[in-house]
């Protein structure tokens, strides 16, 4: 991390570049002022900001990816405890030190770790950010299913997507002598990228909007508001279908080191 005793919040700032986040510092340094989407990603929560409780007290919140902490930031203003993590070290160390500048470090855990190490990590959260994070694994799918098991009563869900409607076909079982539906601009697909993407090589899969749904529905989501392009908030559904049965719960036991269902 960059020493930055001694120097002015824009020094300080200027000394952890490069941001991605766009943080607006009480002195009225921004991080970002330059990004190439604008004022990121104040625009985005500026979508979701109002579909959760202006007072959070007494919320835990799980905030995934979080880089420079911008949603951390602002969900621990309005009361709620929240763990964050990143998998990168700069990027954290970024957040780490705007906490302690907005005042917020003891509201806000910051972890350097994976997606996938939630899973072994007891309990849930009240609030689950997955936001910007999904399309970037190699193992979406895996991950979303980690994530599930971690959400209490909303999942703000974002990821990169490619043309396509919002709703497909729900075809409860397709017939092989019909799989040239497959190729249809509705049926629920994702795109592979095989070396980069906008110059990240990170960016492995671009779903398209009927994807996105139907994974969340496996995973007994209910979209319950869509804040925004790309971003949808969900809540856990009981009545709705959780995986495919006892083989996908045998094969996500198995890919997580797990005794199987049922002590098989």
């Amino acid at each position: 991390m960059a020493q930055t005793a001694g120097l002015s919040l824009a020094d300080a700032a200027r000394s952890m570049q490069p941001w991605f986040h766009n943080l607006h510092l009480p002195d009225g340094t921004q991080t970002a002022p330059d990004h190439s989407l604008g004022d990121f990603p104040a625009y985005k929560w500026q979508e979701l900001a109002p579909l959760l409780p202006q007072d959070m007290t007494g919320w835990t919140v799980l905030d995934i990816g979080c880089n420079a902490g911008f949603y951390s930031f602002e969900l621990a203003r309005r009361g709620a405890r929240v763990t964050a993590i990143d998998s990168n070290a700069h990027y954290l160390s970024q957040a780490a030190w705007a906490a302690r500048v907005y005042g917020l470090a003891e509201r806000i855990e910051f972890r350097r770790m994976q997606v996938y190490e939630l899973a072994r990590i007891a309990g849930t959260c009240d609030l689950v950010l997955f936001l910007g994070v999904f399309y970037h694994l190699r193992y979406p799918l895996l991950a979303l299913d980690i994530v599930r098991e971690k959400v209490g009563r909303l999942l703000a869900f974002q990821t990169l997507t490619m043309p396509g409607p919002e709703q497909g076909p729900e075809v409860r079982d397709l017939p092989f002598a019909q799989r040239g539906e497959l190729v249809s601009e509705a049926w629920p697909r994702m795109a592979f990228v095989e070396h980069s993407m906008a110059g990240d090589p990170t960016n492995w899969w671009v779903p398209n909007p009927s994807c996105v749904e139907a994974v969340l529905r496996t995973r007994a989501l209910k979209v319950v508001a869509r804040p925004g392009t790309e971003v949808w908030l969900c809540e856990p559904d009981p009545e709705g279908e959780s995986s495919r049965g006892l083989g996908f719960e045998e094969e996500f036991a198995a890919a997580l080191g797990r005794a199987a269902p049922g002590g098989g």
